[in-house]
């Protein structure tokens, strides 16, 4: 791989792992309530990843995508497409409200306070960032994100190798942990890891389709893709095993890596709360700050305006719980997901039969 593939790679993975994996809950309710069987489905969320990575990369690389509008609506025609892109940028305006939420699980966790002060904490940070520029602080959350990562990895690993409950009784544990689909008609580890899949590419498909619009060789794109998604495959497998191994403290907590920082060092948890703070703000304002977009152009009055008006509204709504909105926003953007990942295998499958017909009338 190129410096191009792993820039493509990195932008994948970044643009992914934001506030909600890092906090664990995700991946708590996508994979570990399912017990043993979540280790599989970690690979098959690994697998979709890396595909869907590679695919989107390519188109946009192909087709020198300079906005994600062009990949989708070669997907889905101008008018379906339109609509896809209307409902996703509402749906990426909820995982803003669930980062709102997850600041105010923090300080409740971490230091005993009500999550309306952590949540309003968040909220001023959002609106200043968006109306004053504050560009330093977006730099800063770039270079503590690779930190936070190793800092998630090593605590997981710690709490895997110092678990000392049985398979049997952790499975049983697990039983009690509250799937992402456990009130769907479909409810099974399977299911699960294709909605996280599914969920995380609607997420991440913007970033990726322009990413991936930046080369001009479709090689160097779809490995990038390909690399980033197992990338991110890896993550959610060491995480899902960490927690597994630790199921039976983190029944009732909101911020499970934290929980799990708490277990092995106080000093270890407040290190780890503010990483968790930072990793979400970076994701609170991202979100924010795309729909914005929606409605005005960055930078002026009636953008300003917005973003603080949306940031508010969005604290309102933070107030239902971070774990209680994860199970409700999460499922909701991963079927709009669903309905990318057909169209991307639809045109995958279509493309790879065009040469196989043009040949065919080539010897005939």
């Amino acid at each position: 791989m190129n410096k191009q593939s792993w820039q493509i790679a990195a932008a994948y993975m970044s643009v992914v792992v934001g506030g909600g994996f890092a906090s664990g809950q995700e991946v708590l309710q996508f994979f570990t309530g399912y017990g043993m069987a979540s280790v599989i489905g970690t690979l098959v969320s690994a697998a979709l990843f890396a595909f869907l990575g590679m695919q989107i990369a390519r188109m946009s690389s192909n087709m020198q995508a300079n906005s994600h509008k062009k990949v989708l609506y070669t997907l889905f025609g101008t008018r379906a497409g339109l609509v896809v892109d209307v409902v996703l940028s509402f749906f990426l305006f909820g995982v803003g409200v669930v980062m709102l939420a997850g600041s105010g699980s923090i300080f409740t966790q971490q230091y005993g306070w009500p999550p309306l002060v952590g949540s309003v904490f968040m909220t001023v940070l959002v609106v200043a960032t968006l109306c004053l520029k504050v560009k330093g602080i977006i730099r800063l959350i770039s270079i503590i994100m690779p930190v936070l990562l190793l800092l998630i990895l090593a605590i997981t690993t710690y709490s895997f190798f110092n678990s000392t409950a049985s398979s049997e009784t952790l499975n049983k544990v697990a039983q009690e942990i509250p799937t992402i689909s456990s009130d769907w008609p479909i409810s099974n580890w399977f299911f699960g890891a294709v909605l996280y899949a599914s969920f995380n590419i609607a997420v991440g498909f913007p970033m990726l389709a322009v990413i991936g619009g930046m080369t001009r060789s479709e090689k160097t794109a779809a490995s990038g893709g390909a690399m980033g998604g197992l990338g991110l495959g890896l993550l959610v497998f060491l995480l899902n095993i960490g927690l597994f191994a630790n199921i039976d403290t983190l029944i009732g907590v909101e911020m499970p890596t934290l929980g799990l920082a708490s277990n092995i060092s106080p000093v270890l948890a407040i290190i780890m709360s503010a990483t968790l703070i930072c990793m979400i703000y970076s994701t609170a304002v991202g979100m924010f700050f795309a729909f914005s977009t929606r409605f005005a152009t960055p930078g002026t009055n009636r953008f300003k305006a917005l973003s603080a008006f949306f940031a508010i509204v969005g604290l309102g709504l933070s107030q239902l719980g971070f774990s209680t909105l994860i199970g409700t926003v999460y499922p909701m953007l991963g079927i709009i997901g669903l309905i990318m990942i057909v169209a991307i295998i639809w045109v995958w499958v279509r493309n790879r039969k065009q040469p196989i017909q043009a040949q065919a009338q080539t010897s005939s």
